[in-house]
């Protein structure tokens, strides 16, 4: 089934075996724009059994108890430290929960959620199926999580303003049915750097410190009002009382360097370190384009440099804020006064 992907002629693949691209990843990025198809290096878990939504809603960071079926939202796992483990998107049939994973992530999570199942009437088994993912209106026969972002869920909230982000409307599909054909072909280089544009946090862009404020992801993956969870106090603390120390950006790149940025590269400013790169792209419109996390002292309006590669190339990169540095303190109730407060005359 996949071979209708790896076997077109000047198919680049990757260590996982998945397309970077078919030949031309920026043509491939104008493809998505219009309607396209792309093989995803991704695990699939299925979740069955009478508690699946509640047993999950219980020990995850998204309200799923009454999901309904064909509704799709994600979640996250948490240390007990608030700090992001796992993604999961997420969708119902009525009869399973698929659970959709960056790959090499299943082993991990299947051996917490096992650990974690008790008495729960609940049963998890691995699926052996491709993944599509897929932008326009054609759509893979199976089981389809149709990516909520930009949106803000219910009991969400959005730091950033979402303005003037590149369009997204994404949809993955674990294929269970024949694959049909597709109206066109992508690879992952040209998904990468539309995900970039439009400012879309995945588990790529977490590192062992990562609390999701920073990458704004109380949006879509945090139910704010929702019962307690493992790592919910770290959530309420910084989002009702703090500030994330840290802060999601898309960096535009000079262009008139042939080094293009990978995960990990420091980002400074005025000589001194102020983030990191979490992931670099081609975009077919905006040029080469970034995602990284910096300090929430980072001025806003500041010019930054990416040091490049092994050889740490300077890359001038002109940010564009996606978390501002208020997040948190902005998006705040204001305070009333306490009851019986006596308000003094002003002299």
């Amino acid at each position: 089934m996949t071979s209708a992907f790896v076997d077109v002629p000047g198919a680049v693949l990757g260590d996982d075996g998945v397309p970077l691209h078919l030949g031309n990843p920026i043509a491939e990025g104008r493809l998505l724009d219009a309607g396209a198809w792309v093989l995803l290096p991704r695990d699939v878990l299925r979740l069955t059994g009478a508690d699946r939504l509640t047993w999950l809603d219980s020990i995850t960071t998204q309200a799923i108890a009454r999901l309904a079926p064909g509704v799709s939202t994600e979640t996250l796992v948490l240390s007990p430290e608030g700090r992001v483990e796992h993604a999961m998107r997420l969708v119902d049939d009525g009869e399973s929960l698929w659970v959709i994973l960056d790959a090499s992530r299943a082993d991990a999570l299947e051996t917490w959620l096992t650990r974690m199942r008790f008495w729960a009437q609940v049963e998890i088994a691995r699926v052996d199926a491709p993944v599509v993912g897929w932008t326009g209106t054609v759509a893979p026969e199976g089981a389809t999580w149709d990516d909520p972002w930009p949106t803000v869920a219910e009991g969400g909230v959005r730091y950033g303003s979402g303005e003037d982000l590149g369009p997204w409307d994404w949809h993955e599909t674990v294929v269970t049915g024949e694959l049909g054909t597709p109206p066109a072909l992508a690879g992952t280089l040209a998904l990468d750097a539309r995900r970039i544009a439009a400012g879309r946090p995945t588990i790529a862009d977490v590192d062992d410190r990562t609390i999701p404020h920073e990458l704004d992801w109380l949006a879509t993956a945090v139910h704010l009002a929702k019962g307690c969870y493992r790592g919910q106090e770290t959530v309420a603390k910084v989002h009702n009382l703090g500030a994330p120390p840290r802060r999601l950006a898309l960096l535009h790149l000079d262009g008139s360097e042939s080094t293009l940025p990978v995960a990990g590269d420091a980002v400074t400013f005025e000589g001194a370190e102020v983030g990191r790169v979490t992931a670099a792209a081609q975009h077919h419109e905006l040029g080469p384009v970034a995602l990284a996390v910096l300090k929430r002292s980072a001025p806003v309006e500041a010019s930054l440099v990416v040091l490049a590669g092994d050889d740490d190339v300077p890359v001038a990169a002109a940010q564009q804020v996606l978390v501002p540095p208020t997040a948190g303190h902005a998006h705040r109730p204001p305070r009333l006064p306490r009851l019986g407060a006596v308000r003094r005359p002003s002299a």
